[in-house]
């Protein structure tokens, strides 16, 4: 594994950097590297926090729990595995049932998964190919389950973990301890590893 790229801002004696890492005790139960690292320029670092907050807030059926899972996908797609990490956590922690967390691989066919996840989730999974994959039959599936509010928020979940995809796996951000052990928990039973960065 190839060192990072930039490594995380340390700044104990930074009291805005200790009032993020505060907030993201509450939704992983530890700050990211990612984020101390983006804090070398401090605006990118709040101007993300901000969006965070936004894309994450719950305005109805799309819930805490949906999102971290469609975050999850998102990047499994997209081949970070820093940020599968972070989202199975956080769905974890935000009450994503254990045999949804055990089979989200499956979210096609499983019984786990209502059909308006699976729609969710579907679409997550073709708007992070490259070249994009969502089609009609995708948009129509989705838009059979969800209103335009709820797609609203389920794409701003994909583009928010779209950023953190490209700049986890360009700065080789390190891994924590805790992510870490929620990838090996829920994750390496169907192949994850902490991967290896590499130019």
């Amino acid at each position: 594994m190839r060192q990072p790229l930039v490594f995380p801002k340390k700044g104990i004696e930074d009291p805005e950097l200790q009032k993020l890492i505060e907030f993201y005790e509450e939704t992983l139960g530890f700050c990211p590297n990612s984020i101390k690292t983006m804090h070398h320029r401090p605006r990118i670092a709040y101007a993300f926090i901000e969006m965070n907050k936004a894309v994450m807030e719950n305005k109805g059926r799309v819930t805490s729990a949906l999102k971290r899972m469609i975050a999850y996908i998102s990047s499994n797609t997209a081949g970070c595995k820093y940020c599968q990490a972070h989202a199975i956590r956080a769905a974890e922690r935000y009450g994503a049932k254990e045999e949804q967390l055990q089979n989200i691989w499956e979210f096609k066919t499983h019984p786990a998964f209502s059909e308006a996840e699976r729609a969710a989730l579907n679409f997550a999974f073709t708007s992070s190919t490259v070249p994009n994959s969502v089609n009609d039959e995708v948009a129509e599936k989705l838009r059979k389950y969800w209103n335009e509010g709820e797609i609203v928020e389920i794409t701003g979940v994909i583009a928010l973990f779209g950023y953190l995809n490209r700049w986890n796996d360009s700065m080789g951000t390190e891994l924590e301890t805790d992510a870490n052990e929620s990838g090996e928990k829920l994750l390496s039973p169907k192949g994850w590893t902490p991967g290896k960065h590499t130019y």
